[in-house]
């Protein structure tokens, strides 16, 4: 092999190690929110990940961060899933004030 070969596969070598950790790591992410919740609020949990990927990451991160702070009793139920998807998707609400001269 030549050099510019040997460079683009340890390129691409190097990219695919990275996409299986990746995938390893939703994996045990997948597997946590699994033991965590109950089988209804985990199946909100995948359609917000179908739906909005980046929510999905918000959610999760904060399931994690509740787990490790023991915050969590016995398993999470879509009622408490939905109330933590309101509380990370709630915007204040706009008001308008006007000023008299």
């Amino acid at each position: 092999m030549n050099l510019p070969e040997e460079q683009e596969n340890d390129k691409y070598n190097k990219e695919m190690s990275r996409r299986l950790k990746l995938m390893q790591q939703e994996q045990q992410r997948r597997e946590l929110a699994r033991h965590l919740m109950t089988n209804e609020a985990y199946e909100r949990l995948m359609n917000v990940r179908l739906s909005n990927r980046e929510l999905y990451m918000q959610l999760m991160n904060l399931i994690i961060q509740m787990a490790q702070g023991n915050r969590i009793q016995g398993k999470l139920t879509e009622e408490q899933l939905r109330s933590l998807l309101a509380r990370l998707t709630s915007k204040p609400e706009p008001s308008i004030s006007f000023k008299h001269k």
